[in-house]
């Protein structure tokens, strides 16, 4: 089953073991906006496993730790837009372009903060990784 998972997920290159500090921090300001309450729910992950690195939806992750997940299409198009977006800022080099090539969704669908506005609102991650603790976040959007 994690097999399936792992599969589905965009694995990326970087070009410096320093970019994966970077590209984590960068994700922890894309995602779907409250904007009455300025918080920021955090959409992607990067996952280091085995050696490779995937950008990952966090409903993904839910899944690969075995918990209900019900990750959709217009889950799988943020996601992709999300690491289309990183390798076009040249943070990351996708390992199968084609595979994040369809479906996307249009920016509009995602709140992209700027460094500088970061501490203007809450970042809210839904999963933590590393985090083996039960968690409280909800696995919905």
């Amino acid at each position: 089953m994690s097999e399936t998972i792992i599969q589905a997920m965009i694995e990326v290159k970087l070009k410096e073991p320093d970019d994966f500090l970077k590209v984590r921090e960068t994700l922890t300001r894309i995602g779907i906006a409250s904007r009455k309450e300025k918080t920021l729910f955090q959409s992607c992950h990067i996952l280091h496993k085995q050696g490779r690195y995937y950008i990952v939806h966090f409903k993904e992750l839910f899944a690969l730790d075995g918990k209900t997940s019900n990750f959709s299409e217009n889950d799988e198009a943020r996601r992709n837009t999300v690491a289309n977006l990183l390798s076009e800022w040249e943070l990351i080099t996708l390992v199968e372009p084609d595979k994040s090539a369809e479906p996307t969704v249009p920016l509009s669908q995602l709140k992209i903060l700027s460094f500088k506005e970061k501490d203007e609102w809450e970042l809210t991650p839904k999963y933590n990784i590393g985090n083996k603790k039960e968690a409280d976040v909800e696995n919905d959007e």
